[in-house]
C-alpha cells in the first residue's frame, strides 16, 4: 500500500473525531487567562501535522489565528473542505514537513501525535526551533512517545522520562501524563502505546537563565 493510500485510510478512520484533550487543556488555560481578549489581535497558533483539521477547527472556533501544516496534500485538502470551517477563519494552510519548517513567533504550538514521526537524528534541532518560537507565556500541547512503544526503533523518535524532563527545560509542565497500555491504532491494529501527553507553559527568560 502506498503512503498516500495509507494516509487516506487513516483520515477516513479518524474523520469527525473531536479535538485532542491536550489541545483542549491548553485552550482552557488560555481562556482562564483571558485569551483571546476582546478588542485585541487574536493569538497565533501553529498546528503541526494538522491532518484533516480536528484541532485546527477548534482553534479557529475559539478565535485563534492558525497556521496549519501537514506533509500530505490530502490532509490540507480535507481541512479546507470541512463543512465546519468557520466563515472568515484566520487560517493559512500549507503542505510542508515540520522537519524543514521555520516556525514564526507564536503563542501556541499544537503537535498532536505528530512529533514522534520526526526522524530521530533531526528531532533535537526541530525541538529547539519550535520551543524558541513560543513566546513567554505561550504553550506547547502534544504527545511524545516512550521507549516501550511498539513503534520504537522503527524510525520514530522516542524519549524516556529523563529525556522528557530535559525537553521541558524552560517550561512549566501543566500536564505531563505518562501512559503505557495495550490498545489499537486508528486502523484497528493491536499496538503497545507508551505516550507522554504534554501541556507546557513557556517561562520568562529570567526564570531559567
Amino acid at each position: 500500500m502506498s503512503d498516500g493510500a495509507r494516509w487516506n485510510r487513516y483520515y477516513e478512520a479518524v474523520r469527525d473525531r473531536p479535538p485532542r484533550d491536550t489541545l483542549l487543556d491548553a485552550l482552557d488555560r488560555f481562556s482562564a487567562e483571558g485569551i483571546p481578549a476582546k478588542d485585541e489581535p487574536p493569538p497565533f497558533a501553529l498546528d503541526l501535522g494538522c491532518g484533516d483539521g480536528r484541532d485546527t477547527i477548534e482553534l479557529l472556533r475559539r478565535g485563534w489565528r492558525v497556521l496549519a501544516i501537514d506533509a500530505t496534500a490530502e490532509a490540507i485538502a480535507r481541512l479546507l473542505a470541512r463543512p465546519d470551517l468557520p466563515e472568515g477563519a484566520l487560517l493559512e494552510a500549507r503542505v510542508e514537513r515540520f522537519e524543514d519548517f521555520q516556525p514564526p513567533a507564536c503563542d501556541l504550538i499544537n503537535a498532536s501525535f505528530s512529533l514522534p514521526l520526526c526522524e530521530p537524528a533531526r528531532f533535537p534541532a526541530v525541538w529547539a526551533r519550535l520551543t524558541a518560537a513560543i513566546r513567554p507565556g505561550g504553550r506547547f500541547a502534544g504527545q511524545l512517545y516512550g521507549p516501550q512503544d511498539a513503534w520504537a526503533g522503527r524510525g520514530v523518535t522516542t524519549h524516556d522520562r529523563t529525556a522528557i524532563d530535559s525537553l521541558c527545560a524552560g517550561f512549566r509542565a501543566e500536564k505531563l501524563d505518562e501512559i503505557v497500555e495495550d490498545g489499537t491504532t486508528a486502523l484497528g491494529k493491536p499496538k503497545r502505546w507508551h505516550i507522554f501527553h504534554l501541556v507546557l507553559a513557556k517561562l520568562p527568560a529570567c526564570a531559567f537563565n
